[in-house]
């Protein structure tokens, strides 16, 4: 995936992330329990997808820091940065299939059906997404 690609996911993931964080706040629960733990349950939500994108994210940032670092370590840490997200990006797949349907979603981030080659536990389907 190109680099423009996977930063046009993850602010359309940061968006959705905060479109919902404004809907659960906008709930007024009241009395009713039920809205209350829907409300936090929500906010919760984001807060842990917040949280795995920025550790999708973490490393890269981190080797952008060039500063004072000889040149081999610079190209090192490129490489390593790039090899990190490709290993860390799954999470956002699979974080913004969840939104599938909205009017920005880009049909290329669709996950893809395959067949499972371990047994499936009892109660779930045999095939998964990746």
């Amino acid at each position: 995936m190109r680099d423009d690609e996977f930063k046009t996911m993850m602010e359309f993931l940061w968006a959705r992330l905060d479109e919902d964080e404004t809907a659960a706040r906008a709930l007024k629960p009241g009395k009713n329990q039920g809205v209350a733990r829907l409300q936090a349950r929500v906010l919760a939500d984001v807060e842990a997808k917040r949280r795995l994108m920025d550790w999708v994210e973490e490393f890269p940032r981190m080797v952008a820091d060039n500063e004072g670092r000889v040149l081999w370590e610079r190209a090192a840490g490129k490489l390593w940065a790039s090899l990190s997200r490709d290993f860390r990006s799954p999470v956002i797949y699979a974080l913004v299939a969840a939104y599938d349907g909205h009017r920005d979603f880009h049909p290329a981030w669709r996950l893809v059906e395959v067949e499972d080659e371990y047994e499936s536990r009892e109660g779930t389907p045999g095939a998964r997404t990746v």
